[in-house]
C-alpha cells in the first residue's frame, strides 16, 4: 500500500509466554524501578510531587518483554502502584499472540493506497474535505492498527528499561498515551511510532498535507508525570515518499502534551532526527488547557529536529539548559514555537546552528503562533565551528518579523534543582542524556 509494501514491520520474537513474570523489588538501594521525582525537580515536582509506581507491593511489580504481556500489566490492578520493567525490544506492530503484522494487515478490504490517491488527487478532487467510502475504510484500517498500537497507561506507574546505553530497553511502533496521575516513564528508547494509514488534507496549508496519527509518547490529559533519561525517534524509518507533491508523513509528535495534562517534568532525554518533535497544547480554543500544560524541559539533547521544540499553548513552559543541535538549515523551520496564550520561561540553552545566515537567520530560531510573548534569556548560539555568542533570541525575532514579541511572560520559575550557565550545557547533555546515563 505505500513503500512498506511486503515488509514485516516487527521482527520475530522468540514466544516467551504470555504470562508475566515478577520482578525482584526492593525500596531501597539503587532499584531504578522505585526511584522517584526529587523535590523541586520541575512543574511535576508542585504540589504532590511524582513517585509513579514506587510503592508498589511485590505482586505488582512485572518484567516484560512482548506487547502482550505489556498490555496485560498496563491493565492489572488499575489505580494501584506498579512498576513494569522493559526487558529487550517489543514491538506494537503484532496481533494478540505477538506475531509480526504488516501495513497489509490492518488494511480494511476497501482500502487500497493507489485508490486512495487516485480518488483524492487534488488536480481533480480539488480542496473539498476529504470524503466518501474510500476514506472511511482508511478510517477503520487507521483503527484496526490502533487497536494493537495505542497502548494506555494509568494512575501510579513507573515504567523503565532494564539495560545500559549498549542494551536499550526499546519500545517500536507503539503509541504509549498517559492519561493517568502520577506516572514516571524512565530508561526507555522510544521508536517508529507510525500510522500506515495518513490522511490527506488538501486544506492543511497552502497544497495540502499529509497527517498522520500515533505519537512515540503523548500525556492525554494526564498530571504528575517524569519523563527521564529516554531516547525519542522515528528509528530507521526517515525516508518517506512524496505523494501530491508532499512528504507521506507517517510520523506524528516525538512527545506531545495535550488534552489539558499538567505537572511534567522531561529532563536528560535525546529526542532526534524528527520534524514536528513536542506539541503542548493542542488547540487554540480555550478549553481545557486554559491554567493547565504546566511544563518543564531541562538537560534534553534536541538534535537535527525540524520543529515543535516546543511548540506551546497557553502553558508556563520552563525550557532550560537544553542542547539544541540543528545539523541541516534546509530540514529545519523554527524551535521554540510561541501559540496562543503561551508563557515560555527560556534560560540558558545552547543552540549549535550551521553557518548559513542566508539560509538560517537567528530570528528563525523562534516562530510566532499567535502569542505575544517570551522570556528568553542565557542563550548561547554557536554557528558552524565559530566560538559561541550570548544571543537575544527575543530581539533577533522583533527585529526580522511583526508582530513583535514582548518579554514579559508574567511569571518566574522555582521549581528549578541546578541552573548551569549554557557554555556548561553541551557536556553536561552529550554526557548525561539518554538511556543508560
Amino acid at each position: 500500500m505505500h513503500w512498506k509494501h511486503g515488509k514485516i514491520i516487527a521482527g520475530s520474537l522468540a514466544l516467551l509466554g504470555s504470562a508475566l513474570v515478577s520482578a525482584p523489588a526492593s525500596a531501597h538501594g539503587s532499584d531504578p524501578g522505585r526511584a522517584v521525582l526529587g523535590q523541586g525537580d520541575g512543574w511535576a515536582a508542585a504540589t504532590t510531587g511524582t513517585t509513579g509506581g514506587a510503592h508498589a507491593a511485590p505482586g505488582d511489580v512485572y518484567t516484560v518483554s512482548e506487547r502482550s504481556q505489556l498490555a496485560a500489566a498496563l491493565r492489572a490492578h488499575p489505580g494501584a502502584p506498579k512498576i513494569i520493567y522493559v526487558r529487550g525490544t517489543i514491538d506494537g506492530n503484532v496481533d494478540a499472540q505477538d506475531r509480526p503484522m504488516s501495513c497489509e494487515d490492518f488494511a480494511d478490504p476497501g482500502y487500497s493506497l493507489p485508490a486512495y490517491l487516485a480518488r483524492y488527487d487534488p488536480a481533480t478532487w480539488g480542496k473539498a474535505p476529504v470524503t466518501g467510502p474510500l476514506e472511511e475504510a482508511r478510517a477503520r484500517s487507521q483503527r484496526n492498527q490502533a487497536a494493537q498500537v495505542v497502548l494506555d497507561v494509568g494512575s501510579n506507574v513507573t515504567i523503565v528499561g532494564l539495560g545500559g546505553d549498549n542494551v536499550r530497553a526499546t519500545l517500536r511502533g507503539l503509541n504509549l498515551r498517559v492519561v493517568g496521575d502520577n506516572v514516571i516513564l524512565r530508561n526507555l528508547r522510544f521508536e517508529d511510532a507510525h500510522d500506515c494509514f495518513p490522511q490527506w488534507d488538501p486544506n492543511d496549508g497552502a497544497t495540502g498535507n499529509w497527517n498522520s496519527e500515533y505519537d512515540n509518547v503523548t500525556l492525554f490529559g494526564a498530571s504528575h508525570v517524569w519523563v527521564d533519561h529516554n531516547e525519542f525517534s522515528d528509528g530507521t524509518d526517515t525516508d518517506p515518499p512524496e505523494y501530491f507533491g508532499m512528504k507521506y508523513e507517517i510520523h506524528d509528535g516525538l512527545l506531545d502534551i495535550v488534552n489539558g495534562s499538567d505537572l511534567v517534568t522531561v529532563s536528560y532525554d535525546k529526542l532526534h532526527d524528527h520534524d514536528k518533535s513536542m506539541l503542548i497544547g493542542s488547540t487554540d480554543k480555550p478549553t481545557y488547557d486554559v491554567g493547565k500544560l504546566r511544563v518543564t524541559l531541562h538537560h534534553n539533547l534536541f538534535s537535527n529536529l525540524g520543529q515543535r521544540v516546543p511548540r506551546v499553548r497557553y502553558g508556563q513552559v520552563h525550557v532550560y539548559d537544553n542542547l539544541y543541535l540543528v545539523p541541516d538549515a534546509a530540514s529545519y523551520t523554527y524551535s521554540l514555537g510561541v501559540g496562543v496564550e503561551s508563557r515560555i520561561y527560556a534560560e540558558n540553552n545552547f543552540f549549535r546552528i550551521p553557518d548559513t545566515p542566508d539560509l538560517l537567520p537567528l530570528g528563525n530560531i523562534v516562530k510566532y503562533w499567535k502569542g505575544t510573548a517570551l522570556h528568553a534569556t542565557g542563550s548561547l548560539v554557536a554557528a558552524g565551528s565559530r566560538h559561541p555568542r550570548p544571543v537575544d533570541l527575543v530581539a533577533e525575532y522583533n527585529a526580522a518579523y511583526d508582530p513583535d514579541l514582548g518579554g514579559d511572560v508574567g511569571w518566574t520559575p522555582t521549581l528549578v534543582p541546578r541552573l548551569d550557565p549554557a557554555f556548561e550545557v553541551p557536556a553536561r547533555v552529550l554526557s548525561g542524556a539518554g538511556p543508560g546515563h
